[in-house]
Order: structure tokens, then sequence, then C-alpha cells
């Protein structure tokens, strides 16, 4: 057996650990499992960090559980949370749930024939127990003051606006008890997750123990922030997801070139498989040569290649040397609008190109890239003014619907770096 806690440790990945828990995965093969809250659609990039803990687990011969809670999900886990979350519907949980399955298949092996990875949805069995049942077997088992002496619930109770309802203080209860399943069913003996988790996690180990006389054991990964001290995973526009729909694969890519310097050796560690002596290296570049960037590049292609195959980082390295070198060739209209989102944008009336077209002149000052005729007149004659990636080579040059993308956008540019986008609109 590969050592999985060394490995861990080489990439910094290791928070917690209960006693026992390395000479128990280096017996024999094991099965580990992490839970995964089907609150949104789509995972995001703080899911990434357990991700690779079950990728790294699998790696090392043992068989890793992705468990969705489809029924946990319905309470929300009040660890880290300020306030009650909202309550999903059973349909939308079901929905969400299958959404995550699609996503961790880019990362785990669904079938090797020797430890393949398996889902697993709790409410295949919370949503049968009855309440009674469940309080009798179970709830007899917890202590409310140990329960209340859990730090996510110190800190809900010490606000007096929110505080904890019963519901949210009962997912202790559901998570141990999935662990238990987990056991019964799947022979589980390893729970997961990040540093929020460790309370829930030692809590389902002693339902094990007090149940079924059975040894559990637990592991915590970091919690992840950039050098700054900011939750990871966070853009400007919100929450970076691995569901292309919600973030493309070139927003997802710049997400990881943009990294800064004191963030990019150790997402090197967490979120890739490159070995210790290409990190190390990759690290020396950084020092030596860090206008290069050869860190954050490294990064950006490997985790955009796996969430996104190839294709996904061919068209995201695509739409990047469009957005700093100006070449739109290959695009579409879609991607036109994705990379050049954050420019400055105005509508035109399709009219107005259709018969002789608009001239550029016309455009640059309506636009702004012109403060005068004059101005936009110097521009083109030299050189300097471009429609669609294509130089204008005169000031009587027009623009006509044909020319426009997908009979949608025209990118203007003056000089190198400013940018506008036309839309057409009927």
């Amino acid at each position: 057996m590969k050592n999985l806690l060394d490995e861990y440790r080489a990439r910094d990945l290791l928070q917690d650990a209960t006693e026992g828990v390395a000479e128990h995965l280096l017996e024999a093969p094991r099965t580990i499992y992490i839970g995964f809250d089907p609150t949104a659609r789509s995972l995001h990039l703080g899911s990434l960090v357990p991700i690779m803990g079950l990728v790294h687990a699998q790696r090392a011969g043992h068989t890793p559980i992705a468990l969705v809670g489809g029924g946990t999900g319905l309470i929300g886990d009040p660890s880290g949370k300020a306030a009650e979350r909202q309550l999903l519907t059973k349909e939308l949980a079901a929905e969400n749930a299958e959404g995550i399955r699609s996503q961790l298949e880019h990362f785990l092996d669904f079938e090797v024939k020797s430890n393949p990875a398996l889902v697993r949805n709790n409410l295949d069995w919370l949503g049968d127990i009855t309440l009674v049942d469940f309080l009798r077997d179970v709830g007899k088992h917890f202590s409310v003051n140990q329960m209340m002496a859990k730090e996510s619930v110190k800190r809900r109770i010490r606000d007096e606006e929110s505080g904890i309802s019963f519901t949210e203080f009962s997912y202790a209860l559901l998570q141990s008890y999935d662990f238990l399943e987990l056991y019964r069913r799947e022979g589980c003996t390893v729970q997961m997750g990040g540093s929020d988790q460790w309370g829930n996690i030692t809590t389902g180990i002693d339902l094990v123990r007090r149940m079924e006389g059975g040894r559990a054991f637990g592991v915590t990964y970091p919690l992840v922030t950039n050098a700054s001290g900011a939750k990871f995973g966070k853009s400007e526009t919100g929450n970076v997801w691995l569901d292309p729909a919600l973030t493309s694969p070139f927003r997802f890519y710049q997400y990881w070139i943009n990294v800064e310097d004191a963030d990019a050796v150790r997402y090197l560690k967490f979120f890739t498989l490159l070995d210790r002596d290409e990190i190390a290296e990759l690290a020396d570049a950084l020092v030596k040569e860090p206008h290069r960037r050869a860190a954050q590049r490294a990064l950006a292609e490997d985790v955009t290649r796996r969430l996104h195959g190839q294709a996904g980082l061919a068209a995201a390295e695509r739409a990047t040397k469009a957005l700093f070198g100006g070449d739109i060739e290959g695009l579409s209209a879609d991607e036109i609008a994705d990379v050049f989102a954050d420019v400055p944008s105005s509508e035109l009336v399709r009219e107005d190109l259709q018969g002789g077209g608009k001239l550029v002149i016309d455009l640059l000052l309506e636009s702004g890239l012109a403060s005068s005729r004059g101005d936009a007149r110097r521009s083109i004659e030299g050189g300097g003014v471009y429609v669609n990636s294509v130089r204008v080579q005169g000031i009587d040059v027009t623009v006509s619907t044909e020319e426009a993308i997908e009979g949608r956008f025209l990118l203007l540019r003056k000089g190198k770096k400013r940018y506008h986008l036309v839309a057409l609109t009927a």
C-alpha cells in the first residue's frame, strides 16, 4: 500500500487525523468517504480539496465513496454558517445530486476493476427511517451537552438574532448515522473532510463504536484561503463553479492563471497530480523568472484539462490569446461574449449597418474609442484600428451586418489594449 498520509503531508493537505489511522490505511485497502452537499446544481472550487483527497486515496489503492447528501442537504450543515440555509425541495436536491455525480467523473475513476469510485446518496437510508426509530436507536447515543459544546453550535447560539433551529442542531446526528450506514453497507472505516467537519467526524466514529463495536477513523484537510486570507474559490463575480454552464472553461482557466505568486506553489500541491520534483522546478522558476508565470500556467493547464478535457483547455487558451493578443479567429459569438464581457460595450440597431454600411470612423466616435473625427482618422491612418481583429485600411471603410460575428457582435480595437464590443439588436 502507498502511504496516503505521507502524500497528504507532502502536499500540505493534512490537518488532523485520529489515532491509529496511519496504520489502518497501510494494513490493507480501505473504503473512504467524503460527503458533498447538493445545495447547488454544481460543486464549486471549494470542493476541489476534498475531491483531490479522494483522488489521492484512490491512487493509493483505497476505494473512494462520494456521498451526496440528498437527505442531509434537505437539513443543512450549520458548520461555518452564520445563519440558517434556505431549505431545498426534495426534487431540487435530487437534481443537484445528479449534477455532482457527473462532475466527479472528471476526477475519480468509476471503471477501474480493483477499486472503482462509488457514489452514494444518503436519502437512500435517511428517507426510509422513521423519526421514532431514529430517536430510539440513534438519538440515545448522543449527549446534548456534548453537542452544545461543538464550536459550530456554540457560535450560532451566541448569535441572539439567528440562533440555531432544532433542524440544524440535529445535523450532527444525521451525518454520524451516514458513517454508521456506510460502515454497515460498504465496510467503510474512514471519513474525511474539511477541518470544520472534525466534530461531526469524531461523533460518527463514536456512533460506529457504540452501535457496531467497530473501529472507525477520521482525517481532515485544511480550509484553503489565499495569501491575503480571503476565501478560496471566489472571483470578483462570485463562486467559480465546476459546471461549464456556470463558469466557462475560459473563466475557469483565468482564475488559475491569475493566482498570486504566493499561492501558486501551494495550489500546485493541492490541486494537481504533478510530482514533488516537478513542483520544485516550478517553484524555482517562480523565484528566478516570476514574469513568465510558469507555475500559474502549469496549474491552469492541469486543472482545466482534468475538468474540461483537452478540448476545453484548448478553447480556454484560444480565448486567452484573443483577450491579450486580439486574434479572435475561431471564436464563436458566445465565446466572444464571454471573453470580452468586462470590456466597454454598447448596442447598435442592426438596420444602421444595412445599405452601404456604417463608417468605422462613426463607430469609433459612438463607442468612445475616439475623442473626435480627427482622432479617429489619425488612428486609422496610423494602422491602429481593428474590426474583428482585421486592421482597418482606410478612413472610408464601412462595416455591414455581414461582418458581424454570427450576426451578433462587432469587436472594435484601438491600439493594443482598448476594446469595445458592439452588440447588434433587432
